[in-house]
């Protein structure tokens, strides 16, 4: 499956990236089933977590492939090998990087780089990017997406990352983004495997309501 194939199935399935930045290698397997359980299709672990590679190594083997697993604060074409190497398939940097793109293109990753402005977001897309995440969002709002939308190619998938919370969600996808990535309103360091998962429940109903979906709900007795 394409890098292009893998983002889609995985967008369709669930619009949201779950950010897991310090997460341990001991917790990061219960925090993923409460994620996946929840209907989260997306998780990074960021490699300023502590031993990331060996988090991202084991959410892999217990999740993949039906779930896209890879690493966040990517920086360097070395960090790219190192999350291939550890099964991930997800590659999220912070800024655009052509050399970071490039590298998880030529690997078949995903490649989901930051940017801020509109030349940004088209240098990214020229070196192949396979999806946009405005970063950090909460510092335009969602009006600077709709703006932004009208001179993105269409099928350009676009995550808001930075400020999105359960609250506020559907006016992220209202303005135009496909889809968010979720950090410290999802998880930090400290919030059990079970906080997490009625967290990413909250999430996940809210994204389906504002995308228009049937929110399932528990039958009264």
């Amino acid at each position: 499956m394409s890098a292009i194939a893998d983002l889609s199935a995985a967008m369709a399935h669930c619009p949201l990236v779950a950010i897991l930045r310090g997460v341990r290698p001991e917790e990061v397997e219960a925090v993923g089933e409460q994620l996946v359980e929840a209907g989260f299709s997306m998780i990074e672990v960021p490699l300023n977590s502590p031993d990331p590679y060996e988090s991202i190594g084991r959410l892999a083997r217990r999740f993949g492939p039906q779930v896209l697993i890879g690493a966040g604060t990517v920086l360097t074409r070395r960090q790219v090998a190192h999350v291939h190497e550890a099964g991930g398939r997800l590659i999220v940097s912070p800024n655009v990087d052509t050399d970071v793109i490039a590298a998880s293109v030529e690997a078949g990753m995903v490649s989901l780089p930051g940017f801020f402005t509109a030349s940004e977001a088209f240098a990214a897309l020229d070196a192949g990017a396979t999806g946009l995440k405005l970063f950090p969002a909460e510092g335009v709002g969602p009006s600077y997406i709709k703006a932004l939308r009208a001179v993105l190619p269409i099928d350009t998938p676009l995550l808001a990352v930075g400020g999105v919370a359960v609250d506020n969600i559907s006016d992220w996808f209202a303005a135009g983004a496909d889809g968010a990535g979720l950090g410290s309103a999802l998880y930090r360091p400290g919030r059990s495997a079970g906080d997490v998962g009625a967290i990413a429940r909250a999430f996940v109903a809210a994204s389906r309501e504002a995308r228009g979906l049937v929110v399932e709900t528990t039958p009264q007795a």
